[in-house]
């Protein structure tokens, strides 16, 4: 039987300690940061009495061969936001949170369409930028708290990698006789993107209260290409278009911001919110829900 060596039993315990704590250390700094971000949400929901959801889209991880990897507004995200929405009582209002550079077109209606019914006020909070998709969800809000930097973007429909407008631009320069079959069908249905696109927006703004003719003059300018489609609109641009801006980003918001630095492991959701219903307690149960 060899001899008990307690230098080489040290050694052996040590190494196995490093490689769990190794090995455990990413699910340690991933829990760290979710209940950091929860709190910063408890935050600013007990200021501001109201539900908080977020939608943070950032470069969350490298893929293979060291190429970064976009998240964009999918419908994971849209079920989880119509799930908070439907955990607010119809009184509480909605401070909407988001980062994004867009996403799916579906998606985006989905939120928008459940931010616009929800009856107390909703706020969408946009501390740097909220593109294309997102901008729609911004649309939806009875007030957008914008940083005087951050940017909003057109809403023109893309077909494929290419703007609709582009695409009917086609048949301007060319007879039909000389343009292929494809391009034809692709300009027919950038037609109807960008008619359906406009009437929804001017629905959506109607919806709020908006005057129609001021919904349609502002749904032509953002819908029919106009702008590139990662044209940044400014604050100032979208008061003077009519729309319901301040630049007056609570301090909280930046904070919660911060803790959406490039992390390099498993993507956590984009949206969150506390998993819990509000619901008010009935006048003198004496009850107060934690």
């Amino acid at each position: 039987m060899p001899a008990y060596d307690p230098f080489s039993y040290m050694f052996n315990l040590l190494w196995f300690m490093f490689i769990f704590f190794l090995i455990l250390s990413p699910w340690f700094k991933k829990m760290s940061i979710q209940r950091a971000r929860e709190a910063a949400i408890r935050t600013i929901e007990e200021k501001r009495k109201s539900r908080v959801i977020t939608m943070i889209h950032r470069q969350e991880a490298m893929g293979f061969l060291g190429i970064p990897i976009f998240r964009f507004i999918n419908i994971e995200d849209s079920e989880r936001v119509l799930r908070a929405i439907r955990m607010t009582p119809d009184d509480m209002p909605i401070d909407f949170v988001i980062h994004t550079p867009g996403g799916l077109a579906l998606a985006a209606t989905q939120i928008a369409n459940a931010l616009a019914k929800h009856k107390a006020p909703v706020r969408v909070i946009v501390p740097h930028y909220a593109m294309s998709g997102g901008t729609l969800i911004a649309l939806s809000a009875d007030e957008i708290i914008m940083d005087p930097n951050a940017v909003l973007g057109p809403v023109d429909p893309q077909i494929g990698q290419m703007p609709a407008a582009s695409i009917l631009k086609v048949l301007e320069k060319k007879e039909p006789k000389d343009i292929d079959d494809q391009t034809l069908i692709l300009a027919d249905v950038s037609e109807k993107a960008i008619r359906q696109m406009k009437e929804y927006l001017t629905n959506l703004l109607t919806s709020k209260g908006m005057e129609k003719e001021k919904a349609e003059r502002i749904a032509e300018e953002l819908a029919v290409g106009k702008f590139t489609h990662d044209y940044p609109l400014t604050a100032d641009y979208l008061k003077e278009l009519g729309l319901n801006v301040i630049t007056e980003v609570p301090e909280e918001v930046y904070a919660l911001m911060e803790l959406y630095e490039q992390p390099v492991g498993a993507q956590p959701p984009s949206v969150q919110y506390i998993p819990v219903p509000y619901r008010q307690p009935a006048q003198g149960s004496g009850v107060k829900d934690s």
